[in-house]
């Protein structure tokens, strides 16, 4: 590994702990792309599926798989819109709030392991993203980065 270049090591470390990560999340049913909708829907609130899809930028087919799989795990509640019978709206439950605090704590356990300062490692990685994004990423992207809600 000391001959690895910096980008291999990364990749390499976030292939492991997104792997040992998802091992412990599927303990409370979720997984990995289902704790970030559980995070939006936490942090946003209720609101279509499809409205969803577009804030975490996957298709609407690929968020249904993930809403099923929430859905049948009592972590969100999905009920028809009032104003466009097509459309479901999408909110957190009970159960929904405590996996996503088990969540946190679940990543957390997967970084003790190293002899690392969780804290400091998210600090540095917030600013390689941001650096990066601002350089080389697409205007959605940079959007997404820079915490800017979708139009």
């Amino acid at each position: 590994m000391d001959r690895w270049p910096t980008g291999r090591l990364l990749s390499t470390a976030a292939r492991l702990v997104e792997h040992s990560w998802n091992e412990k999340l599927s303990a409370i049913g979720l997984t990995h792309a289902g704790v970030i909708a559980i995070e939006v829907l936490s942090a946003q609130g209720p609101m279509t599926q499809a409205q969803l899809a577009q804030y975490v930028r996957v298709q609407a087919q690929t968020m249904g798989k993930t809403l099923s799989r929430l859905e049948s795990h009592g972590h969100i509640a999905r009920v028809r819109s009032t104003s466009d019978r097509r459309s479901q709206v999408v909110s957190l439950t009970d159960s929904g709030r405590e996996a996503a605090a088990a969540a946190v704590e679940m990543e957390r356990s997967v970084l003790a392991a190293a002899t690392i300062d969780p804290d400091a490692l998210r600090q540095e990685l917030q600013a390689v993203v941001r650096e990066l994004a601002s350089q080389f990423a697409s205007p959605s992207t940079r959007a997404l980065v820079d915490g800017a809600p979708l139009s």
